[in-house]
């Protein structure tokens, strides 16, 4: 990938989806990216699984996720394993590579934060984010959060956490301007007056992925963080944690979307739902691949949403979904994308 420096350093890149369902082939896209300049320069491919958004987690995806890659040939250095218990276990030095098993860590993390005044405790009730944010939706201002808890004293805090007062733990973005490099895109920089004290750690322990994606290419030694452009709203949120830790941040490279033309647009692959699944497995729920049977497999994947021509004579399958993601009001928002590409 032109622009991406590497002499210096022992490469190290990650991909790291989330199990919310089948593998989307934009995100199978983003690991082959990550795979060949790990080999190209000799470098280390690491898997890493981001199953800390609980609302969303599909049971088995995480299974899926690790069998789909030999299916591919994409086999990575670091990463997961499936025991033969049906437990998980560790390839590398550097795991767990499965986040909902490091949350010790980022609870050790976010207290250094807090104990450093880069972050603090909000106490805000769903419904109290969800009035304040209508109310500043009818004024025409920044829904951002309004910094209520910001202005609480040490004893109140202390106070209601040993009352056990329900709580997250907030980002406090310094006044300024945040600037980074990306490679494909060059120099961003934008205003901290934008960017929202985004919530880091969840009131049931579980942090957001800014704060354990952070945490974890720094611990991993990530030198290269190789993912979708969807990502870079979120970017001036990790430097401004790279800093606040003391940490040297990673390069970045955020590649452009799949895109399909439909007329005069151009519209995103995605929404057309394409998943990857083993060919084994799309025949036997395919009714399409039923059909074809007869027919040499060809490639070992297939997308699960395969349309045939109707001009053509031949059929439309019926498409196959990823299981449903199940949302929840009062969780926090974490600006993601509502497909969750890999990050």
């Amino acid at each position: 990938m032109h622009g991406l420096h590497s002499s210096r350093m022992s490469i190290r890149v990650r991909f790291a989806p989330s199990p919310t369902g089948y593998l989307h082939v934009g995100g199978l896209r983003t690991a082959l990216y990550n795979y060949l300049f790990a080999r190209h320069h000799g470098g280390t491919f690491i898997l890493r699984v981001e199953d800390t958004d609980r609302e969303r987690l599909v049971e088995g995806a995480t299974e899926k996720l690790l069998n789909i890659f030999p299916v591919v040939g994409l086999p990575f250095d670091e990463g997961p394993v499936l025991n033969a218990d049906g437990t998980f276990g560790a390839k590398g030095s550097h795991g767990p590579y499965i986040q909902s098993q490091r949350l010790s860590i980022y609870k050790e993390h976010v207290d250094k934060l807090v104990a450093a005044d880069h972050a603090y405790h909000c106490f805000c009730t769903p419904e109290e984010l969800d009035a304040a944010r209508k109310a500043a939706e009818l004024m025409k201002q920044s829904t951002k959060y309004n910094r209520r808890c910001l202005g609480l004293s040490k004893e109140e805090v202390v106070a209601r956490l040993a009352a056990g007062t329900p709580n997250v733990v907030r980002l406090h973005v310094p006044e300024g301007e945040t600037y980074f490099t990306d490679v494909v895109r060059g120099p961003i920089r934008i205003d901290n007056a934008e960017v929202d004290d985004q919530v880091l750690l969840k009131t049931d322990g579980f942090p957001t992925y800014h704060l354990a994606n952070v945490v974890d290419d720094h611990l991993m030694e990530i030198t290269h963080v190789i993912r979708a452009e969807e990502w870079i709203s979120s970017t001036p949120k990790h430097v401004i944690l790279y800093k606040a830790f003391g940490w040297t941040a990673p390069e970045f490279a955020h590649l452009p979307l799949l895109l399909r033309p439909i007329g005069k647009e151009r519209r995103r692959i995605l929404g057309s739902a394409v998943f990857c699944r083993p060919y084994s497995e799309q025949r036997a729920t395919s009714r399409v691949a039923a059909r074809r049977s007869a027919q040499p497999p060809g490639d070992r994947l297939r997308a699960t949403n395969v349309r045939c021509s109707r001009s053509a004579r031949s059929c439309q399958s019926s498409r196959v979904h990823p299981p449903s993601a199940k949302n929840s009001a009062a969780a926090p928002r974490t600006n993601r994308p509502a497909s969750t590409p890999p990050r």
